[in-house]
């Protein structure tokens, strides 16, 4: 028996959900995927499997999401409102993107993004933990090798639950991944080196050395670069790409990522190639923003929109 629950769920404006999920829509719709106006992932809930939808019911001015959970263990209010903060978190729906866009409304290039690319929020991940596997996997290879390798991970230590019919997988937790060895974690793709950074990683954490949400509450951006760096594997680039994908900080900016000073090239420097400091200097434009301000830069790219 499938126990379903239906909501709705608002969100700041201005907020373009079409634009913000359109990123899952070469995702693995047996993971998490974007299709015909609806995105779907399976999040773990009170130590439940929960299938969410979400699909948008309102206006980029006045944004209403359509939240229905789908569980094969009854659904408790505690469900809902812990599925309300996961998709608020995952799609950063309190955040107001006004505050950036006042920001940058004197720096030309990036102010004609925010037009263009009005009401984009960059997605976040539902754990800081699986933002660091994705950091530490995209290291040194081609974004779509490494989204290969992660659905890879989740299918083979994440937890799986069947709704209606359909098989569906969540990413695994560090508990998941520190109970297997290191030959079974690199038979994902990866190599000998970074399947030991995982899972030693993921063994900090499940004994209990290492709390990787709690560094979310540390206002330093340099404590938590500081911090994780010490964690084997782990240095300044894929410590600021976890804090931007899985912390909401978006003031870190990944400036030693390969994509990162291409786009910023492009669309300041006619195409020369930079290197990461020149990327900082011309980043200091964006404020507070660094990363988001990235995150609009990579998303103009992959739409082929020119200023």
């Amino acid at each position: 028996m499938t126990y379903t629950k239906t909501f709705q769920l608002q969100a700041l404006a201005p907020f373009n959900f079409d634009l913000c999920a359109q990123i899952f829509s070469n995702g693995d719709p047996e993971i998490r995927s974007y299709e015909n106006g609806e995105f779907h992932q399976v999040l773990r809930l009170n130590g439940n499997l929960v299938l969410i939808k979400v699909s948008s019911v309102g206006t980029i001015e006045k944004p209403k999401l359509s939240i229905t959970l789908k569980s094969n263990d009854a659904l408790t209010a505690q469900d809902e409102n812990d599925a309300k903060k996961m998709v608020e978190f995952i799609f950063n729906l309190d955040f107001d993107l006004n505050f950036f866009y006042n920001d940058v409304e004197n720096e030309p290039v990036m102010h004609q993004m925010t037009q263009q690319l009005y009401g984009l929020k960059n997605p976040t991940t539902p754990t800081v933990f699986e933002s660091l596997v994705d950091s530490i996997v995209e290291q040194q290879i081609s974004i779509k090798v490494a989204i290969t390798i992660e659905h890879r991970l989740a299918k083979k230590f994440g937890e799986n639950i069947d709704i209606e019919g359909k098989t569906y997988f969540v990413f695994p937790t560090p508990q998941n991944i520190a109970s297997a060895s290191i030959s079974e974690v690199q038979q994902v793709g990866l190599s000998q080196r970074k399947a030991e950074y995982i899972h030693g990683a993921a063994e900090l954490i499940a004994e209990s050395k290492l709390n990787l949400e709690k560094m979310k509450t540390e206002k330093d951006p340099e404590r938590i670069i500081a911090e994780l760096d010490e964690i084997r594997g782990i240095g300044v680039w894929t410590a600021e790409l976890t804090m931007l994908r899985g912390m909401q900080r978006l003031d870190a900016l990944p400036a030693d990522d390969f994509g990162i000073k291409r786009v910023i090239s492009t669309y300041y420097c006619n195409g020369k190639p930079i290197k990461t400091a020149e990327a900082r200097k011309i980043a200091e434009a964006w404020g507070r923003w660094k990363g988001l301000a990235a995150y609009y830069l990579i998303t103009a790219e992959a739409k082929d929109i020119t200023v």
